[in-house]
Formats: structure tokens, sequence, C-alpha cells
């Protein structure tokens, strides 16, 4: 069964380098939600194994919620089933007012970046990395990126109605999205596992990237 993949925001596929073998497809070309799942659709197989970090995450609900007959089985990773809050909404316009006037660089060095990770020996390697990473998207990537989590609906019901089998994964030390969002996510799902790593925030896939791997690989099997 092929693998599909969904980075989280103003990441690339270098943010599951060490994952098992899947295909990384990516969510920069639309401002909705709904219009980013739809494009994923498109361009995955018939049928696949559906796994998501935060943005994707967001974007790997709304695919099981327009085609659930096409995902046998999914895995989120530091994200939100709820829409977003109105504090977060506030913050969003002044962010991408920034990014358009050339501060992309200074937004995610000064805003976004220093919530992701925990401490440890490889935090500024994969600091270096996520900067990297958010600066060849770009601008507009960002815009239409901060665009569609601003507008995003809520999934709760989405995950309510899912019965095939799912791995609820985050970060123990996630401040972005902390582990009672996940325990949210996994409560509305009987069948799901919930699997906290230490040592990770909200990037296990380069914090943690054995235990993750491993964690996937037993979802997977």
């Amino acid at each position: 069964m092929t693998l599909v993949l969904l980075a989280g925001m103003m990441c690339d596929g270098r943010l599951f380098q060490h994952m098992p073998p899947h295909i990384h497809l990516p969510i920069t070309g639309h401002d909705s939600i709904e219009a980013i799942a739809a494009q994923v659709l498109q361009n995955a197989p018939e049928t696949f194994a559906l796994g998501g970090l935060s943005m994707g995450g967001i974007v790997a609900m709304e695919v099981i919620r327009q085609a659930p007959q096409r995902v046998t089985r999914l895995a989120l990773m530091d994200t939100n089933c709820e829409a977003e809050t109105d504090k977060i909404k506030a913050c969003r316009q002044p962010q991408i007012d920034k990014a358009l006037a050339g501060n992309l660089k200074s937004v995610m060095r000064d805003e976004m970046k220093p919530n992701y990770l925990t401490d440890g020996p490889n935090r500024a390697a994969v600091l270096d990395l996520c900067m990297d990473m958010a600066l060849s998207l770009g601008p507009q990537v960002f815009v239409r990126q901060s665009q569609a989590l601003r507008d995003r609906p809520d999934q709760k019901e989405t995950l309510a109605a899912w019965g095939k089998p799912t791995l609820v994964l985050c970060g123990e030390d996630d401040r972005l999205c902390p582990l009672h969002r996940h325990t949210l996510m996994a409560d509305l799902m009987t069948q799901a596992t919930l699997s906290v790593m230490p040592d990770a925030g909200h990037l296990p896939p380069l914090e943690q990237p054995d235990a993750t791997r491993v964690a996937l690989e037993r979802w997977l099997s």
C-alpha cells in the first residue's frame, strides 16, 4: 500500500526524509483546506495510506471527509482537528503583511520557528532546515497557507465517523499543538492509537526520527 505524507506549514518533503518509503504531495497551491485536499486526491493513488503533520494533518482530515473510501489508514501528527481560534486568527494578517513586505525570514525566525522544537542537541540544525524549507517556498505560499489555516473547518465530526486504523502521534513538548489536542482526537476514534514522542516538540520526524519511523512502521504493518 502506498503511503502519502503531507508536510506542515512552510515545510517540504525534507520533513519526512527519515520516514518509511512514501510519496510526498505538496499542499502549497491553494488558499483553502478544501481545495488543497481536492488537489491531493487528484494526485494521489486510487487508494493509499495517509499521514500528515500539523497543516498536513489538517489537510489529511479534509481528505478523509471528501473521499474516505480512498484512504486505508490515517496518521495524524502534531495537528489540530478544531477550527482556528479568534486569537490565532488575529495574528494571521499582520504576519501576512510582513511576509508580503519582504520580511518572511523574520516572521519565521521570531514568531513561528521558536515554538516548534524542544531543546535538544539537534535543535539548531533542525531550525536551520526549517528556515531553508520556508524560504525555499517563499512568501506567496506563506500567504496561501495562512489563509487556508485561518478559514479551516472543524473536523471533529469527520474523525468521529472515521473507523479505519489510525495513529495519533505528537511530541511530548509540542507547544503549537499540545498533547490535549491529540487526546481529543484519539477519544473521537475508538480504534486510534495514541503515541507520544519524548524529547520532541512540534516536529518529531526531525527531532526524534528513529522513534517516529518505528511508530509509522507499526501503524503501517
